[in-house]
């Protein structure tokens, strides 16, 4: 559970879809925005595609609701582009006297979203390509939450959770699926094993296609998980068929895999290729 992405394609539906065997859309699926992280090794982000989502001196806010132990930043040494095509997101121990409500920062790291920037309604398709770094007590994450979290608040707003990983496991991603009724200790959630390689041995593509009928999760192009309107509406109301917005972050602790029992695993990097939007042709 991520509590608190969405991607509706607002201001940045013009944006270029690229050209070339490695930009080839699915079939039935037109590209409409992309971040393939192009350019020199240590610079930012492009922020009319993203904004920081940062800790702001952490006051009820640092752990995210999750007892997390990261300090989130919009350092170069927690988040920049590696000058080959991939962003790069660093988990790091904090230096001494960062602190948070909860006292003494053990780490930093960093998360993006599109809120704002980009949005997403279905039908619609997310996709990214991402390599992650191994270490108990990590948690990485591309996820979505619904563009009106700011009014209705979460769980309300809906989430969907494309890809998490429990650091102390190389072999499996798990896909959810949050709402009202259906939060936190979600009955829509699947633990996916990798087909190939480990978390941290190559790239995995992740993705998410969902409709006013179904929400589906791929990883590799092989769907694993599908959860259907009818399925959700046995716990609560199916809030999907609104605009979401994309989230990438590294957390570091917290409930889902643990606090770090060794910072031996530090600094830890989690590489994203692209990141990718789709609308239903037709």
């Amino acid at each position: 559970m991520r509590r608190a992405l969405a991607f509706v394609v607002a201001a940045s539906f013009g944006c270029s879809t690229g050209a070339g065997p490695d930009r080839t859309s699915p079939v039935g699926w037109t590209q409409v925005w992309s971040d393939e992280f192009d350019g020199p090794a240590g610079t930012a982000l492009d922020t009319t595609k993203w904004r920081y989502d940062l800790a702001d001196g952490c006051p009820g806010n640092c752990g995210w609701g999750n007892n997390e132990k990261e300090y989130y930043t919009s350092a170069a040494e927690n988040i920049a582009r590696n000058g080959q095509g991939h962003l790069r997101i660093v988990g790091r121990v904090a230096p001494a006297g960062l602190s948070c409500y909860y006292g003494a920062c053990r780490y930093t790291s960093a998360k993006i979203t599109t809120r704002g920037k980009m949005e997403v309604s279905p039908p619609g398709r997310v996709e990214a390509r991402i390599k992650l770094a191994l270490g108990q007590g990590l948690w990485p994450a591309f996820w979505m939450l619904g563009s009106n979290i700011r009014t209705v608040g979460w769980p309300t707003s809906g989430e969907f959770d494309i890809m998490e990983n429990k650091g102390s496991d190389s072999l499996h991603t798990s896909s959810a699926v949050h709402g009202p009724g259906y939060s936190g200790n979600t009955p829509f959630v699947h633990l996916q094993p990798l087909r190939h390689g480990t978390i941290a041995s190559e790239f995995h593509t992740f993705a998410m296609e969902w409709d006013s009928l179904h929400i589906r999760y791929f990883v590799d192009d092989s769907v694993h998980y599908v959860v259907s309107r009818s399925d959700v509406r046995q716990y609560g109301n199916w809030v999907f068929d609104q605009p979401s917005f994309g989230i990438l972050n590294l957390a570091i602790g917290g409930h889902f895999d643990g606090d770090p029992q060794s910072d031996a695993i530090f600094p830890a990097t989690m590489l994203v290729d692209y990141v990718r939007v789709y609308r239903r042709e037709n």
